[in-house]
């Protein structure tokens, strides 16, 4: 069995290619359906098996397609035929060449082509480090694209609505235009081949075989990325894909190999999903011998392997075949697994990091302990997802790929485990310090019959620079506040600095015990303590405090075309832009950097999806914190 990954743009037609391809046959495929996220068929053509998966088009889904690639010996990336739209199909290039994934381009709806498919080939080209070769050219007549000429066998196909091709001549007015893309795409497929550039200097005619054989290791070892043309909808161009697909993609052996950076894997984690009453599956190709029922892997036995219906038994997985785990709740997706661990994937096959953040919390009281363990279930199944806690409230975060990724993960709790919760925008981090030097003395005393408490205390606290944190130190003489007291008193102070006159923690602080006295009967740790404490706001509150507010260092993903648009956009959320430049590897990208406040950072999800139309991402680092002013603070 072999194993391919449909990427693209929304409303691209990836689906509708898929149907195409597995209606060549009459047949009706096994599937698997994660709604949002991706369906996997299972077919067979001319006598072979394959397995197609369909990943829902829009960046936020990029998360799921790149395990999916791992388990894949080829992609297809599926695009519109307008040049004008070719910046959509960047982060689909950049995700396949960083996987190193053999890949076909189709270019879908030709019949609707409004300019030249040379122009949306150039356009492409923008993004794909590996040259594009288009393997076919089109055939017109009143301007409409109605066929298609290949240029390594030389034959022409009329379209026809619903049906196969039908084999024609090659006419009059596309030949010469033939004979101009068949000598180019020669002289890109000798680049490769010595053999092939020999005989086209000796101006020899190589043989259609030898043509096919280079650019099937052309394809193998991602060379280049061969063009072909369709419309998925009227089933035009499916039969010219399929079987180059059958031809030219490799087997699972190339797969394992790109796999086998730590060690070589038995199987790998391509989708996932959490199903009631089955709980969690696994999407899990077999790259080598002794994955079964019952048989060892990523240190566990597997419980049970059925087809991609989960009714099916499978009792075990041939080198190369696809099946569902159930019962197996140690597997993980986008793991690689050997027989005794579950290893890391590789730095590539690394979703992006998630940036649409929102707390969320149970509408009912009963769901907070379901609720951790239902949040631990979707972190298994979704590598897009990262799960942390807010510091103050102690609720959960979740860290999405967007908005839609966010509302699929309510959705999923929900439906899949019965929990419904509310949502909330995570409360920015502000902090506190002070504005200078104080020394402040506080005496506790307290007596309400029986022993009482005594402790009195004088600190100094002096503001730091940002950055430098918080400390305590004593410089007590004479034993005015006993050795054993002392740690009370910095409990006390620390306890002071959770929560300052606004709300926020305080930092960038360095507190001095002095002086202080004890009595010999009243004095304890607890009296200590909360003199510590209250002298410590006693200090505050003489002093003044600057709110701070956390300001982010962001390294924005974005095609070079809207690179110069976001200079206003960051500047209109009080950002610093620190410049961008080209992407050292990724075609057509350039990185932005820049300085912004973090609570910013989810306008900036927003505002990229529309200044870079869905294709740009960012990654967000915490750097420093600065005053913020109370105009800005009461707004927040």
């Amino acid at each position: 069995m072999r194993v391919f990954t449909v990427l693209g743009p929304s409303q691209s037609g990836k689906t509708t290619l898929i149907e195409g391809l597995i209606g060549l046959e009459e047949q009706r495929p096994v599937t698997l359906d994660i709604p949002g996220v991706a369906r996997a068929s299972q077919f067979s053509f001319m006598g072979d098996d394959w397995t197609a998966i369909d990943i829902a088009g829009g960046a936020e889904n990029l998360s799921s397609a790149v395990p999916a690639l791992a388990a894949s010996d080829a992609a297809v990336l599926c695009v519109g035929a307008d040049a004008e739209a070719a910046v959509l199909a960047a982060p689909y290039f950049r995700v396949i060449e960083e996987a190193g994934v053999p890949c076909f381009l189709f270019v879908n709806r030709v019949d609707a082509a409004a300019g030249r498919i040379s122009e949306v080939i150039s356009a492409l080209q923008v993004y794909c480090r590996h040259g594009i070769a288009l393997r076919q050219v089109p055939i017109r007549e009143g301007g409409q694209i109605v066929g298609a000429v290949d240029l390594i066998s030389e034959r022409a196909w009329q379209y026809q609505e619903g049906k196969p091709s039908a084999l024609v001549e090659i006419p009059d007015s596309v030949a010469s235009r033939e004979r101009e893309a068949r000598e180019h795409l020669l002289e890109a497929l000798a680049d490769f081949d010595d053999g092939l550039m020999e005989q086209l200097i000796e101006d020899q005619t190589p043989l259609t075989e030898t043509i096919y054989e280079t650019a099937t290791s052309v394809l193998q070892h991602h060379d280049l990325v061969p063009a072909l043309l369709g419309s998925a909808e009227r089933r035009n161009g499916m039969l010219r894909l399929m079987k180059s697909l059958r031809h030219e993609a490799p087997g699972h052996e190339v797969a394992r190999e790109r796999l086998s950076e730590a060690a070589e894997p038995l199987a790998v984690g391509g989708l996932a999903d959490h199903v009631k009453h089955l709980g969690k599956t696994v999407l899990i190709r077999a790259l080598g011998e002794g994955v079964g029922n019952g048989k060892p892997l990523a240190g566990r036995n597997v419980g049970s392997i059925t087809g991609l219906d989960a009714k099916t038994p499978m009792p075990e997985l041939a080198p190369g075949d696809v099946g569902l785990t159930m019962k197996s709740d140690h597997l993980n997706v986008g793991e690689l697994y050997t027989a005794d661990a579950a290893l890391p994937p590789p730095d590539w096959a690394q979703a992006h990091g998630p940036t649409y953040r929102r707390m969320i919390q149970p509408v009912h009281e009963r769901d907070e302990a379901r609720l951790s363990s239902a949040l631990e279930r979707l972190s298994e199944i979704d590598p897009g997802l990262t799960v942390t806690q807010d510091a103050l409230s102690g609720h959960p975060v979740l860290s999405a790929q967007g908005p839609q990724h966010f509302r699929r993960l309510l959705s999923k709790l929900a439906d899949g485990f019965g929990i419904e919760v509310e949502e909330h925008h995570v409360p920015p981090a502000y902090r506190e310090t002070v504005r200078k030097p104080v020394s402040c003395h506080h005496r506790h005393r307290k007596q309400s019959g029986g022993a009482g408490q005594f402790a009195d205390v004088v600190i100094d606290v002096k503001p730091l620079s940002r950055g430098a944190g918080e400390s305590f130190d004593e410089v007590i003489k004479g034993g005015a506040v006993p050795r054993n007291y002392i740690p009370a008193v910095e409990a006390g102070v620390r306890d002071a600095l959770q929560e300052g006159p606004n709300g926020f923690p305080v930092v960038d602080v360095s507190v001095t015990l002095t002086d202080g006295k004890h009595h010999s009967v009243d004095s304890s740790d607890f009296a200590f303590r909360t003199a510590g404490k209250n002298a410590m706001k006693e200090a505050m509150a003489e002093s003044g405090v600057t709110v701070l507010e956390p300001i982010a260092q962001v390294l924005i993903h974005v095609p070079s075309v809207y690179a110069g648009g976001l200079v206003p956009t960051i500047s209109g959320m009080k950002g610093q832009v620190m410049g961008f430049e080209g992407h050292p590897t990724a075609a057509g990208w350039d990185v932005f950097r820049a300085m912004l406040p973090m609570m910013a950072l989810d306008e900036l999800t927003n505002a990229l999806a529309s200044a870079a139309r869905g294709t740009a991402w960012f990654v967000a680092e915490f750097d420093h914190y600065t005053e913020v002013h109370s105009s800005e603070l009461a707004r927040a």
